[in-house]
């Protein structure tokens, strides 16, 4: 703000200066859109969403409150402040509850909150709310009132705004070179990489500073990037990353989308404002494309924590498989699991599905199929039970009654084909168990499953992994440092029935995870953790190693879409050496890339392919004819990068040269000349041009001791 611009009505001294000490800094206003210099840190709220005609922003109304007398009027004012405390924070007398002259309130209230943005979340999130049965919340901002007075009698049609072309969030799949993208987040920082591996470092495509406070994740297509705010969530996407949606969810700490990406789910925990109390849990629905809230859950944490929790995990409500049956979310409640449709966001036949005692249930990853455990009842008179339970009718696919079950857990392969179920039992006299899985095949007819024990059953299961397509699986199994590690098929061809069959086992190997390539075929045999960073490449195909390596304290094992390159990372859980190494998928390092203060990395997913089953095996036929165009293409960027090389060297070996020519020139200048016998008089009065002082001739002998020898001399008696 320049001099000129100074408002003429602020008081003034003798000297015709502003007196500010009766100036009230309150009332002054910046000029619209200066930012006095100063950036703001959170691009996620518009201008629009906190802008205040009156100076009332930071004020809302809250209607349809119970009426009530004097001596239910605290108790009503601590449960508005409890629940507008969990968003916000509500000034010092900051809730005014207007009373009539009987003394019962009005069944209205004003808040006052400490910024027009906690303002606006309140108003986002509590608008609608069910107190009870007869009192609905209508809540909205103080100024709106006059905003709505000053509606004109008049219908006047707004003008239409122009239309602005988004940006195509699946342009990164039209890569030429078909290469994948990253994100990584360290220190402030959050940044999205092409995967290059001809020139074997990542190659930038974005960075931004502060861009999330929290987390970052890629959505399940890989069409938007979503980061985590204090205000909300906001989604990125397009070459530029342009913002396109924004979700208000104060507080927000969980955030998960349906495998379609239509929708978006939103969770928080809050703490209670009084210590007697629970904490609350809020998890909000989202249309993604629209952006408007589909439906709110809120209540306290015991309605979210069930079964064996012994906390809140999230998330509470898990997404089933894509389907064309429709988008199926569900939450287990106490002897039942509630399932859910979207858009509409309503119970399946508005009923939930009663299963007594149930402690866990999981989703097929490819189709609408609900798997759920409940334990033994009645002191073990009433076996435990695995289901398999088909949404929207509800129909039970398959079911199995366990005995002496003392826990489960239960594996879905990628592709729904198959199910497998880890049962720990319990030995007759109660002091040991036992491992041992029960296995289900959904595409054959009546689901027909069979049951599978290790040889040495006492062993202990370490892990167990699905090939994510195809039709075999992993079981890392050993009471040692060194367990090991069996294959199995499902199919077996010299059989008339399919029956699970062993393909081999590998011992003494130092693993304790296992990570599939999404494509199958090869698998990473990882020790992490206590095992410090061991990776064995094992191609399955073969039962052949491919290859070992070491990425001393790695955290993390990710492979990319394609199941062409993995990458290993150390993150912030150890303060030394953190970045990540990206191999390829036979155990060859391509590149190392160091951080401080890693947190995460993320391979962007790709998007379903359009080509049918037997358009991808076609190609996959005449792989070397398809592939001949890229081998040209990385043909040429390896002699680009060695004309590149070589354009470098010469570069230097021009700039050598040119700067021994001019030292040359300088030396052998009059003017040099000249100054370099001026010199020399100066030091050396005898000197002449030429003479036999100019040179000095020194004979120096030098002794070199080539080898030294220690010999036994022996005496002569």
């Amino acid at each position: 703000m320049g001099l000129e611009e100074i408002p003429p009505n602020l008081p003034r001294g003798e000297d015709g200066y502003v007196d500010w000490s009766k100036v009230d800094v309150k009332d002054l206003e910046m000029p619209a859109g200066d930012d006095m210099g100063i950036v703001s840190d959170d691009e996620g709220i518009d201008v629009e969403e906190v802008k205040s005609e009156s100076g009332f922003g930071t004020v809302i109304v809250v209607d349809n409150l119970p009426k009530v007398p004097d001596a239910k009027f605290e108790k009503l004012c601590t449960v508005v402040r409890k629940i507008y405390g969990q968003i916000g924070v509500v000034r010092e007398n900051g809730l005014h509850m207007p009373k009539g002259a009987d003394g019962v309130t009005k069944g209205f209230a004003f808040i006052e909150f400490h910024n027009p943005v906690e303002a606006a979340a309140a108003i986002e999130q509590t608008n609608g709310y069910k107190l009870d049965k007869a009192h609905v919340f209508k809540v909205s901002k103080f100024d709106d009132f006059s905003k709505y007075d000053a509606v004109p009698d008049v219908y006047k049609a707004p003008e239409p705004k122009p239309y602005v072309a988004r940006e195509n969030t699946a342009s990164y799949m039209l890569d030429d070179r078909g290469r994948d993208q990253f994100a990584i987040r360290f220190g402030d920082e959050t940044e999205v990489h092409w995967n290059d591996a001809q020139v074997k470092e990542p190659v930038e495509v974005y960075k931004r500073s502060f861009w999330t406070e929290s987390y970052v994740q890629w959505s399940p297509r890989g069409n938007y990037l979503a980061t985590v705010h204090r205000q909300g969530v906001a989604l990125w996407g397009g070459p530029g990353f342009a913002r396109f949606a924004k979700f208000s969810h104060g507080g927000v700490q969980f955030i998960e989308f349906s495998p379609c990406e239509r929708y978006l789910a939103s969770g928080s925990t809050h703490d209670p404002a009084n210590a007697r109390e629970q904490a609350q849990v809020v998890v909000n629905f989202f249309d993604v494309r629209s952006g408007a809230k589909l439906r709110s859950f809120q209540g306290p944490i015991s309605d979210f924590v069930t079964g064996a929790q012994r906390g809140l995990t999230w998330p509470v409500f898990k997404w089933a498989g894509a389907s064309d049956a429709g988008a199926f979310f569900a939450r287990m409640g106490k002897n039942a699991v509630s399932v859910y449709e979207a858009p509409e966001m309503g119970l399946v036949d508005k009923k939930s599905i009663k299963l007594e005692g149930v402690l866990d249930f999981c989703w097929s990853p490819a189709d609408p199929i609900l798997s759920v455990y409940q334990p033994e009842q009645g002191g073990g008179n009433q076996p435990a039970r695995i289901a398999l339970i088909e949404l929207p009718s509800k129909k039970e696919v398959r079911s199995k009654n366990l005995f002496s079950v003392s826990g489960v857990r239960m594996f879905w392969q990628q592709s729904g084909d198959y199910f497998a179920v880890k049962v720990d039992r319990l030995t007759k006299t109660k002091k040991s168990t036992y491992s041992g899985f029960e296995l289900f095949r959904l595409r054959e007819p009546n689901c027909p499953m069979e049951v599978l024990e290790l040889p040495d059953k006492t062993q202990k299961i370490v892990a167990f992994a699905w090939e994510p397509k195809g039709h075999r699986f992993a079981i890392i199994h050993g009471d040692g440092a060194r367990p090991d590690v069996s294959f199995y098929t499902m199919i077996d061809e010299g059989s008339a029935v399919n029956k699970v069959k062993l393909i081999g086992t590998i011992k003494n190997k130092t693993a304790n995870c296992l990570f599939w390539s999404p494509k199958g075929k090869v698998i990473v045999l990882a020790g992490l953790k206590t095992m410090n960073g061991q990776f064995e490449f094992f191609n399955v195909d073969e039962m052949e190693t491919m290859a070992s390596a070491e990425h001393f304290m790695a955290t993390d094992v990710e492979w990319d879409p394609t199941g062409r390159y993995v990458t290993t990372a150390v993150t912030s859980v150890h303060q030394m050496e953190n970045g990540f190494n990206v191999w390829t998928f036979n155990g060859k390092l391509l590149y190392k890339h160091q951080r401080e203060r890693f947190y995460q990395f993320l391979w962007r997913p790709r998007a379903p392919s359009l080509l049918s089953e037997e358009k991808e095996a076609e190609i996959l036929k005449n792989l070397k004819s398809y592939s001949k165009r890229f081998d040209e293409l990385d043909e040429s960027i390896r002699n680009a990068q060695d004309s590149h090389l070589a354009a470098e060297k010469q570069e230097v070996t021009d700039a050598w040269n040119a700067w021994l020519a001019k030292k040359r020139s300088r030396v052998e200048a009059d003017d040099y000349v000249d100054e370099v016998r001026k010199i020399m008089r100066q030091r050396y009065p005898d000197w002449t041009e030429g003479g036999a002082a100019d040179v000095v001739e020194t004979q120096v002998e030098v002794e070199e001791i080539i080898s030294v020898v220690e010999e036994p001399l022996s005496m002569a008696r």
